[in-house]
């Protein structure tokens, strides 16, 4: 963890079990932010659910979804606790490494399983001096962002290059299109796949070409895949 949460007391979260991978969480939950306690445990009020205080299950991962405008951020973890306060209660979380960004997009997430390989320069050398790098598999793809199966765990908040395969002909297709993205949210997957786990990214460019560039390659992909 980097350090303790930077959120306000008094800020509204909204609530929602964590679900398999490649689904949609339901923030259909509120809770109130209180207090940090140290850099991997905090304090929420207890969410109400058709009039009720909802029972807390340490076995089930919760997703805190705060923020507002474009960017919203995600903080994750397992009720640990329930705290009492003079005479409220609160739930004690402790955190998981999950701070994910909600950007507004004008572009859509497209399901599509494509090749892909990653690496990070700072990674050893080989012995003819160039770095290995590893396979993977998106999950989605979009002018902003990947989901990117893999079997090497990131840091939130790493950078990481990602090399999009070529697609089609020469004459009619896509080159191999090299990106880099910034670790947005990680989960580890059920074992017995082809992947330990799943990485979440947000897509970073140098100039609007860069941006042009990756725009004009899921332009080709929404084609070619009718998606």
């Amino acid at each position: 963890m980097a350090g303790n949460i930077q959120i306000k007391h008094g800020t509204k979260m909204r609530m929602a079990f964590d679900v398999p991978a490649g689904q949609e969480p339901q923030f259909s939950m509120i809770s109130t932010f209180n207090k940090a306690l140290d850099e991997s445990a905090f304090l929420v009020s207890v969410p109400m659910v058709d009039g009720k205080a909802l029972v807390a299950d340490e076995t089930k991962k919760i997703l805190f979804r705060y923020g507002e405008g474009e960017e919203q951020a995600i903080v994750a973890g397992y009720v640990d606790d329930v705290v009492k306060e003079g005479i409220r209660r609160y739930w004690k979380v402790r955190r998981v490494t999950e701070n994910r960004q909600f950007i507004q997009r004008r572009d859509v997430r497209m399901k599509i399983e494509l090749p892909v390989t990653y690496m990070q320069d700072t990674w050893a050398l080989n012995s003819e001096g160039e770095i290995d790098k590893e396979q993977g598999e998106t999950m989605d793809i979009s002018n902003n962002g990947l989901a990117v199966y893999m079997n090497h765990w990131f840091e939130v908040g790493e950078s990481c290059i990602f090399t999009l395969p070529r697609l089609g002909t020469a004459s009619d297709g896509q080159p191999e299109h090299e990106v880099v993205g910034a670790i947005c949210w990680m989960r580890e997957l059920p074992k017995g796949g082809p992947f330990r786990f799943l990485a979440g990214t947000q897509l970073r460019f140098s100039n609007l070409d860069e941006r042009r560039q990756m725009q004009e390659y899921v332009a080709y992909v929404k084609k070619r895949y009718k998606l």
